[in-house]
């Protein structure tokens, strides 16, 4: 029987430019970017284990990380704005 997926929107505040690009990159394998240190994310129970293992190995102490769980009715409200007067559609995903 498979892994239930959930979605996560994953915030990061990192003081180093280097860092920042790394745990960029690291995100960008996961999920997709809604701002530079914002991601939306569909993880399983391993998948999260194994992306904060790999942020763990670029963050210091002084970094800060986030991850929110969306419920099914978090996720249906979601809407991004991309610029002053474009919305992104609602997402067309479904949390089964």
């Amino acid at each position: 029987m498979g892994q239930t997926a959930l979605w996560y929107l994953i915030c990061y505040d990192i003081r180093e430019p280097k860092r920042w690009r790394r745990a960029y990159k690291i995100l960008r394998g996961y999920g997709s970017s809604l701002q530079y240190s914002i991601f939306r994310c569909q993880l399983g129970p391993v998948e999260i284990e194994r992306l904060r293992w790999e942020l763990e190995s670029v963050l210091e102490a002084e970094d800060a990380l986030m991850f929110i769980g969306l419920c099914s009715g978090c996720v249906e409200r979601i809407t991004a704005r991309n610029r002053e007067g474009v919305w992104e559609e609602k997402p067309t995903f479904r949390i089964a």
